[in-house]
């Protein structure tokens, strides 16, 4: 037997006593992100808020693959072994669960589906559920087709007049994979309109008033139910929910049972969460700063061997000085373990991690990508590959190609990394190559900070990660950038090499090439080295 494809729908009604932010910051941070993270049974999931006066208030449907896989451990699983957090919030929710059974659809030739949308897009989008249950007597099967028969041939066609008017599906409840003494069946329609439509208009009353429309209810229908909703919110496998956080006291905090996942609730919320690559890399990230999903975003591109936390010297400037801003980091490929079978790092691929990241959090378009080494390099190059994801862009300490030479040093790091306490004698000479003169003389606490950070490496992450900087050449496409850009570097970097490299190439990057800022007192690191100059470079572009 092949596939059936259906619906989990399930109404919910939070009960008197739990505060909406406390249901909101549950679902959208743990319950929905937790099923997008199973793309094979649930491709999207979407939020629904009542617009009839009626209760439950809130619904969320998940389109499921076949829903055979609804009685797997995979799915069973997720509900027999709930965290303290949602055992204590499902306690206080009134939930109505159900497996629908597709049957049948109707579309638009340019329908597009929600998940698919920018939430801007997508938020406000109008459904409409209809619920006609059988007689009792009536041949199952023979009401069964005459009513689905009816919707399909002539009901759908007539909807599809109404202005706004975007998709109709079917179902069948209860599902197949249900015991049907559980409840009368039911054929369920949902219906979906634009935000602007002509629901209730001349179109919609002629679509309920024909021959055979009353011949079918006459004949076949006990009882029919209609609710009417507008979608408020689309699930992606990452949790973002900011807004509700940020009203939450501090003992709402939350960390799941395996720790890779952390929500820091009050003014300065914070999600520590991860994301999955194509060929199965969690990538950690850090999302925070201005709670509003409106927000523009700032996102952060580290070098290799450090982490995400190198950028906590800027950040705290960024929350301090601009507010308005919403604060991406993520561990670049390399800093952690690497897929299997393992995948050596290249330009294009990290690039491509970036883009992966954004998606899963439903982040349209970055304002403002940073990066740094590495990191530099990647965000030129996802400036190139993906320009409609990034209005501007900032990409320091870095070359736009590769040399013999430098391809041999990292073979020979790559050696010491893979040797007894690699990384450990890694780590101080790495940071004294990076560091000013002047950092490694005064700021000793951020050499000891950054020593620590590059020792803590996975060593095969390292030697997997670093081939990203073998070979690569972005000379040949670095003319063709359409995001405007800016690069910054530390005046002592490779004692001065590196400025001399970046004024070298600033001129060919896009039609008219872009300004170099010089970072006084730094080295290839300069907003760990020198947070403050650093922003002074890049505040009036940013």
């Amino acid at each position: 037997m092949g596939a059936t494809p259906g619906l989990l729908y399930v109404t919910m009604e939070p009960r008197q006593g739990l505060s909406l932010d406390q249901f909101h910051d549950w679902y959208n941070n743990e319950h929905g992100p937790t099923r997008l993270r199973l793309p094979h049974i649930f491709p999207n999931g979407l939020r629904y808020r009542a617009t009839d006066g009626q209760r439950p208030t809130f619904l969320a449907d998940y389109d499921v693959t076949d829903v055979e896989y609804l009685e797997t451990p995979t799915y069973t699983n997720l509900r027999e072994n709930r965290t303290p957090r949602e055992a204590d919030t499902i306690g206080r929710v009134v939930v109505d669960r159900r497996f629908f059974d597709f049957v049948a659809a109707q579309q638009r030739p340019d329908f597009v589906p929600a998940e698919q949308l920018s939430d801007a897009e997508a938020e406000g989008l109008v459904l409409v559920n209809v619920e006609v249950s059988l007689k009792d007597g009536v041949d199952t099967a023979e009401a069964e087709k005459a009513i689905v028969d009816w919707y399909v041939e002539e009901h759908i066609p007539m909807l599809s007049k109404i202005p706004g008017w975007l998709r109709s599906r079917v179902f069948r409840t209860p599902s197949r994979i249900e015991d049907a003494t559980t409840g009368p069946v039911k054929i369920a329609t949902l219906h979906e309109y634009a935000k602007t439509n002509g629901l209730d208009g001349p179109e919609h009353k002629a679509s309920m008033d024909t021959p055979r429309r009353t011949e079918v209810f006459t004949n076949y229908t006990a009882a029919k139910s209609r609710r009417t909703y507008e979608l408020f919110y689309v699930f992606g496998p990452a949790p973002r929910e900011l807004a509700a956080l940020s009203t939450r006291p501090a003992a709402a905090a939350f960390t799941t049972a395996d720790g890779r996942i952390t929500t820091t609730p009050g003014l300065t919320p914070a999600i520590d969460a991860y994301v999955t690559t194509p060929d199965g890399l969690e990538i950690p990230y850090r999302l925070e700063g201005n709670p509003s999903p409106t927000a523009p975003t700032v996102a952060f591109s580290n070098s290799l061997l450090t982490d995400l936390s190198m950028w906590d010297p800027l950040v705290a400037i960024l929350k301090a000085r601009r507010p308005d801003l919403r604060l991406l980091r993520y561990d670049t490929r390399g800093r952690g373990d690497v897929p299997s079978p393992p995948v050596p790092a290249t330009l294009d691929l990290l690039a491509d991690d970036i883009a992966t990241v954004l998606k899963a959090l439903r982040i349209e378009r970055l304002h403002a990508l940073v990066g740094v080494s590495m990191g530099g390099a990647t965000t030129l190059k996802f400036a190139l590959k993906y320009p409609a994801l990034v209005g501007k862009f900032v990409a320091c300490d870095f070359n736009v190609a590769s040399s013999e030479a430098n391809t041999a040093a990292w073979k020979d790091r790559v050696q010491v990394a893979e040797g007894v306490d690699g990384m450990g004698k890694l780590a101080p000479v790495t940071v004294g190559r990076w560091f000013h003169e002047v950092s490694m003389r005064e700021r000793g606490s951020v050499v000891e900070w950054m020593t620590a950070m590059v020792a803590r490496n996975h060593v095969r992450g390292f030697r997997y990660g670093c081939q990203a900087l073998w070979g690569y050449d972005l000379r040949g496409e670095m003319g063709g950038c359409e995001v405007e850009g800016l690069l910054a570097v530390g005046d002592g970097d490779g004692k001065g090499a590196l400025v001399r490299a970046m004024e070298g190439f600033k001129g060919g990057i896009g039609a008219s090439g872009v300004e170099l800022k010089v970072v006084k007192n730094a080295g290839h690191l300069p907003m760990c080295e020198a947070p403050e100059g650093f922003w002074e470079a890049v505040e009036g572009f940013l």
